[in-house]
C-alpha cells in the first residue's frame, strides 16, 4: 500500500482533522484564577462589604473578568468574534491589573483590602500581572479562522 494522498484534490491541500485547539494550560490557569477570585469576593462581600466596597467589587470583577477570558480564549481558534471577545478581556484585565496595581502602590488608602489585582497581583505570585501578557501573545500567534458565510 502506498502513503496517504497528500492533497484532496490537484493543487488544494488536505485539511487536518483535528481542530486547532486553544492551550489547555492557559486557560487551566484562567479557570484557576476565576475560581480563586470568586471564592475571595464572595467571602469578602459577605463579611466585611462595608469595609472595603470598592476593592471586594473589583475583585468579584476580575473574577467575571478571568471566566470571560479563559472561555473567549478557549473558542478564539474559532472564529474572529470569539478572538475579539478573547482580545477584549485580555486588554480589560491587564488595564485593571495595571491601574489598580498603580494605585495601590502610590494610593494604598484607596484599597483598604487587598484585591485581586492590589500590588500587581501579589497576593496571587504576580500571576494576574504576568497572564494577560501571555494570554495577549498566544491569541497574536493563533489567528481566528474565517468564518463560512452561511448557506441557507
Amino acid at each position: 500500500m502506498g502513503a496517504l494522498p497528500k492533497s484532496t484534490s490537484i493543487g488544494e491541500p488536505r485539511k487536518s482533522r483535528r481542530p486547532e485547539q486553544a492551550s489547555p494550560v492557559l486557560v487551566a490557569v484562567y479557570i484557576v484564577l476565576f475560581v480563586g477570585a470568586t471564592g475571595r469576593s464572595v467571602v469578602q462581600i459577605v463579611r466585611d462589604f462595608d469595609v472595603a466596597p470598592v476593592a471586594y467589587t473589583l475583585s468579584a470583577v476580575a473574577a467575571a473578568v478571568y471566566l470571560l477570558a479563559g472561555i473567549a480564549i478557549a473558542l478564539a481558534h474559532r472564529n474572529r468574534i470569539w478572538q475579539a471577545i478573547a482580545a477584549a478581556a485580555v486588554g480589560f484585565e491587564l488595564v485593571g491589573v495595571l491601574a489598580v496595581g498603580t494605585l495601590s502602590a502610590v494610593h494604598p488608602e484607596y484599597f483598604p483590602a487587598d484585591t485581586v489585582w492590589s500590588g500587581f497581583g501579589r497576593g496571587y505570585l504576580y500571576i494576574p500581572f504576568v497572564l494577560p501578557l501571555i494570554g495577549a501573545a498566544y491569541l497574536e500567534s493563533r489567528p481566528a479562522t474565517r468564518m463560512k458565510p452561511s448557506t441557507t
